[in-house]
């Protein structure tokens, strides 16, 4: 069994998710928000140790195997962009601080792994979550987010492991170098 925490970075809110894998079987086991309203909000430093100091405690408290973040996209305003990859690097910071494996996924390969569909609305992410885990309860935005991210990684690790048994996977040590490029 495999437990995986996903991560959804935000500087208001940084949303987590954390699951048991079994093979292709899910189980859910916690869920929440990490929120720095407590911080003055033109105090980005103890936004982000806010952040550090939560995904910590998520990580001590369930003591997940691997993880699996969101990757930043750009949006139309580059500051929210340049403070979201902030948000982002503190939660990524304790992660590996704490000596996980962190995988990387897009906002448009977790909903394909949870929706099947890269266009998903957020209740739509939300509503599969609930299915896919069995919850009793819609999750929040945030914490589906993160869940979702978990789920793909799920997805992503079972298939990369079948593969891996069908076949070896093998750096290329032949031809190294072409013109310059490495292979």
């Amino acid at each position: 069994m495999t437990r995986i925490l996903g991560i959804d970075p935000g500087l208001q809110t940084t949303g987590f998710g954390v699951i048991d894998v079994d093979g292709p079987r899910l189980a859910y086991v916690a869920s929440g928000t990490i929120k720095t309203a407590s911080a003055d909000r033109g105090n980005l430093p103890a936004r982000l140790k806010i952040i550090f100091e939560g995904v910590t405690e998520v990580i001590a408290r369930y003591t997940p195997d691997q993880a699996s973040v969101e990757i930043v996209f750009v949006n139309v305003n580059p500051q929210s962009t340049l403070l979201l990859g902030q948000a982002r690097g503190a939660a990524l910071a304790a992660l590996v601080a704490r000596g996980l494996p962190v995988a990387e996924h897009t906002a448009l390969q977790m909903k394909k792994a949870v929706v099947g569909t890269g266009s998903a609305r957020k209740e739509q992410v939300q509503a599969m979550v609930s299915r896919l885990l069995s919850l009793p309860g819609v999750p929040g935005k945030d914490a589906a987010d993160a869940l979702g991210l978990a789920i793909a990684q799920a997805h992503a690790g079972h298939s990369l492991a079948a593969l891996a048994q069908a076949t070896t996977l093998a750096r290329k040590t032949h031809a190294s170098y072409r013109r310059g490029r490495v292979y």
